[in-house]
């Protein structure tokens, strides 16, 4: 550590003359200065946080500080950001503006490395500053190749370092940099809320400000529903959590007061906490920042970079497997409320090639493949449940009330109904699922044949265990034979929104796909196969599913608030498919029952069950859920063999018998 503080002592020397040193050619001497100036904040804030003096600071002082960090990336300055790659590539030319943009963006990400004091990575972003400085510097030796080539290097030089240190964070406890703030910040003082270095705005603030007025029971209450989910799904499944030591935690800055309570709760479990640098964050202050570089690995991704990548991860969670071993798996809080996004494609950009775009699917699910190994998925469970952020608008505290609600329903009442509809479903070849209006599904979803339908079931009657709320009967369907358009006027996917989206299966895989949010059917396709499709060329039908929780489609109607919701809530509010992976991914050979003791026979299709000769071809790693809601729904009709049909959903009610109670809310 000596020498790493020795070497970032000299390179920051070294951004001191930078950042007012003048290079023959102007058009670069604004950047480099920019950029050095930053560098050279980073460093001040080091040096509070070494020192001490952080702590003492106001809440205007480090709402004025996290300002500064985050200020050229606010949606009001962003038009003239070089983190921008529009604006770069307009003043710094097309050539270099992208590739300095990178840079710029890598050091604008060290700011959490600086709060979590992790020298070395922020001295090898810096001294790559300091490289590139030297070409630019002498601009008559200057050629774009040797750029590339420093940056590719200096990512492929440092993946190890890199990713040892992410798997790290994934497994071990002694890394308590989160822990520390939930466990031992006064809560109370919204001061905490600065003290993980990521940007600080209205939802954090108004989050802990709500929380910190509610009483401890209520608190702990709300903790409870979210780790006891988490208990229940070992139970379910028939795993040993006694064999496990820690759990993943991950939530939105702003919730540390049921962090708090849960981290108790868990310890009572036998367990500790894990709290990750991707497993707590911020709302984004600018989220076409985020779309514009989500694609920047474009600059370097190529054959030699991913196998190396995955080398150095095999070997990270190989020299911690013991570690990996005794993980539980996540216990996630996730958020919603945020306004819908709309994305800018902007051609200045990173765009990965067909080739890369192959690549980092393949990486993608290389890397599932090695935490499978380590973390094993029938040895693990998770939870998630979801809560409004003051995003949502002036009635938050109302929403927030009315989810805690969805949240805690009455899974006996559901349990019962959910099993009616499992009965008849189970009845059926295969099933219908029809839109009306303006919506154009029509669509056949072929199930697996019962061998023995007294004991066997094809779908899972899913109540608040891992997956809060409860109000889903769900299955892995047949490939061959479902075929079919699946439409939806308007959808909110991981962050995204789509317009008119649109997807054709033919035999279970997608064969088409179309929206309407950019003027080009090039761009519209682009934009479904790298935010849905996750760059795969197809992808198949990896879950139907009947949502039955009519109290959250009631609420969000309400509200008028469907689009804000996240795919947990709205899942639930209508039939949904999922493209990707099964829900059994990786566990389809684990035996799993309902509640009323019939074994759960449909967890893989005809992809999924190649694993069993070439487990390449058998999984995705991603999982995406499309939802119907029902006033866009026609019918849901039950088929059997001999032809006859049986009605669940006509015109967005429930029609079968039993499931009455159902319809009330929509009343």
């Amino acid at each position: 550590m000596d020498i790493v503080r020795e070497r970032y002592e000299i390179a920051i020397e070294r951004i001191k003359e930078i950042s007012t040193e003048n290079i023959s050619n102007e058009k670069y001497q604004e950047y480099f200065s920019k950029v050095a100036k930053f560098i050279l904040k980073l460093n001040s804030v080091k040096d509070e946080i070494e020192s001490g003096r952080l702590k003492e600071y106001t809440t205007e002082q480090l709402e004025q500080l996290n300002y500064e960090l985050y200020e050229d990336i606010y949606k009001e300055n962003y038009e003239a950001s070089l983190a921008n790659p529009k604006f770069a590539c307009e003043e710094l030319g097309e050539e270099y503006g992208r590739i300095l943009c990178y840079v710029y963006k890598k050091i604008r990400d060290l700011i959490g490395n600086v709060y979590r004091q992790e020298l070395e990575i922020v001295t090898l972003r810096i001294e790559l500053f300091i490289e590139l400085f030297y070409y630019f510097e002498n601009s008559e030796e200057l050629e774009y190749r040797s750029i590339e080539e420093a940056v590719y290097s200096f990512e492929k030089d440092n993946t190890e370092i890199f990713v040892d240190d992410m798997v790290d964070w994934r497994v071990n406890p002694k890394r308590t940099f989160a822990v520390d703030i939930v466990m031992n910040s006064d809560l109370n003082d919204i001061r905490y809320l600065y003290m993980y270095g990521e940007h600080i705005g209205a939802n954090e603030i108004g989050m802990a400000q709500y929380l910190n007025s509610l009483s401890q029971s209520e608190i702990d209450s709300l903790a409870h529903v979210y780790t006891e989910g988490y208990r229940k799904g070992f139970v379910i499944a028939g795993k040993d959590l006694s064999i496990k030591d820690t759990v993943d935690i991950r939530y939105n800055i702003g919730f540390e007061r049921i962090i708090k309570s849960a981290i108790l709760d868990f310890e009572k479990m036998g367990l500790k906490p894990i709290i990750y640098p991707l497993g707590y964050g911020s709302t984004m202050c600018n989220k076409q920042y985020w779309f514009d570089h989500k694609f920047d690995e474009a600059l370097y991704l190529d054959k030699a970079f991913v196998k190396r990548k995955l080398e150095v991860a095999k070997q990270a969670f190989e020299n911690r497997k013991d570690l990996a071993l005794k993980m539980a798996g996540p216990a996630v809080i996730e958020i919603f409320g945020e306004n819908p996004f709309e994305p800018e494609s902007k051609k200045e950009a990173y765009k990965l090639t067909k080739e890369q775009q192959k690549l980092s699917a393949g990486y993608i699910n290389e890397y599932q493949r090695i935490v499978q190994e380590h973390i094993p998925g029938d040895q693990r469970s998770f939870t998630i449940i979801a809560f409004p952020i003051p995003e949502f608008g002036h009635n938050f505290k109302e929403m927030f009330d009315a989810t805690v609600k969805i949240n805690t329903l009455d899974s006996e009442k559901y349990e019962i109904i959910q099993n009616k509809i499992i009965d008849e479903l189970d009845k059926a070849d295969y099933v219908r699922v029809v839109g009306k209006g303006d919506n154009r599904t029509y669509i056949n979803v072929k199930l697996h044949e019962l061998n023995n339908p007294e004991k066997e079931t094809n779908f899972e009657n899913c109540l608040a265990d891992v997956n809060i709320p409860l109000g889903e009967v769900f299955t892995s369907p047949v490939l061959k034979g479902t075929n079919g358009i699946l439409h939806v006027s308007e959808v909110y996917l991981g962050e995204l929104k789509y317009k008119d989206l649109e997807i054709k299966f033919e035999d279970g895989m997608i064969a088409d796909y179309a929206c309407k949010n950019f003027q080009t059917e090039e761009e519209n396709k682009k934009y479904i196969k790298e935010n849905v499709m996750y760059n795969h060329e197809t992808l198949p039908i990896g879950e139907f599913a009947i949502g039955t929780n009519t109290t959250a489609y009631a609420i969000a109607n309400k509200f008028d608030v469907v689009y804000k919701l996240p795919i947990l809530i709205v899942e639930k509010m209508g039939p949904h498919f999922a493209v990707g992976d099964t829900c059994y991914s990786f566990e389809e050979d684990v035996e799993l029952h309902n509640p009323n003791g019939k074994e759960i026979i449909a967890k893989e299709n005809e992809v999924s069950a190649l694993r069993k000769i070439d487990i390449d071809k058998a999984y995705f790693s991603c999982h995406t859920d499309i939802t119907i809601p029902y006033d866009e729904l026609g019918e849901i009709v039950a088929v059997t063999r001999d032809g006859e049909e049986i009605d669940i959903i006509r015109d967005g009610r429930f029609v079968l018998a039993g499931c009455e109670l159902l319809n009330e809310p929509l009343k």
